[in-house]
């Protein structure tokens, strides 16, 4: 049995967000909750909330046992990419895109 938590739309780059899901992935809950914890990256927070979602809802609604969970999939897809303009000297027009991410973690029992 596995329990999701899904995050769609966060203001933050797929590319940020993969650096730290690689960190994560396969590690049991809690030494995952530590890494988050204590990685100087701006995806940490909101990965942070999302794993402890995925937590509690493996409690609440599968009857899982907290200590014997891990993380088994974690994974980033793009967003909807934000296009914003920026002025530049001679009339001109700089595009700058504010990039959106959908992250999903997954958490299984250990056998």
């Amino acid at each position: 049995m596995e329990a999701r938590a899904i995050l769609r739309y966060a203001r933050i780059s797929p590319r940020k967000v993969s650096i730290v899901m690689d960190l994560i992935r396969n590690k049991p809950l809690d030494e995952a909750l530590a890494i988050l914890q204590y990685t100087p990256k701006a995806a940490c927070e909101p990965l942070l909330k999302l794993v402890n979602s995925a937590a509690a809802n493996a409690e609440n609604n599968f009857n899982m046992d907290r200590n014997n969970l891990y993380v088994a999939e974690c994974y980033v897809c793009p967003g909807p990419t934000l296009k914003r303009i920026q002025p530049k000297d001679h009339g001109r027009a700089y595009r700058i895109l504010k990039r959106t991410s959908h992250m999903t973690v997954v958490l299984k029992e250990k056998e």
